[in-house]
């Protein structure tokens, strides 16, 4: 059995699923991606008039990110630190890796939980990162 979690401060999914679900001792949390909880723009994302990408910057979508998954985690009785598993999907690898992982790394102490980085060619809405964890919850 399994319990279904929504945040309200995290982003409206964008489809028929929650935020994260609790299956036993973990935590899966859905791809999360910079969109504020209020709706809107993604952080550093600037549009033209077509809703196109002029241009973004994937720092201050990692920054969105994190605070969006830290909400999550809070909200389902996690945190930070219970983290084991992130996938993280980014729709420009060459150009955006240095950059998201400096940032990445500064939210961790030592090693942090394992990861792995996917190269995509979209994600839903005009953003750059979305990030899907596991967490392990504490008794």
């Amino acid at each position: 059995m399994s319990d279904s979690i929504k945040s309200s401060r995290a982003p409206v999914p964008l489809g028929a699923y929650p935020h994260a679900r609790r299956c036993g001792s973990l935590l899966f949390l859905s791809g999360i991606g910079p969109r504020p909880p209020s709706g809107g723009t993604a952080a550093g994302v600037k549009l033209d008039a077509n809703g196109e990408v002029l241009e973004y910057d994937i720092e201050a979508q990692v920054h969105a990110v994190c605070a969006n998954v830290r909400s999550v985690l809070e909200d389902a009785g996690a945190n930070w630190s219970d983290l084991v598993d992130i996938t993280v999907f980014l729709t420009d690898i060459r150009r955006d890796f240095a950059a998201y992982n400096k940032v990445y790394a500064s939210y961790f102490d030592g090693d942090g939980p394992t990861r792995t980085t996917i190269e995509v060619s979209r994600l839903p809405g005009p953003i750059a990162i979305e990030m899907k964890c596991i967490a392990a919850l504490r008794d």
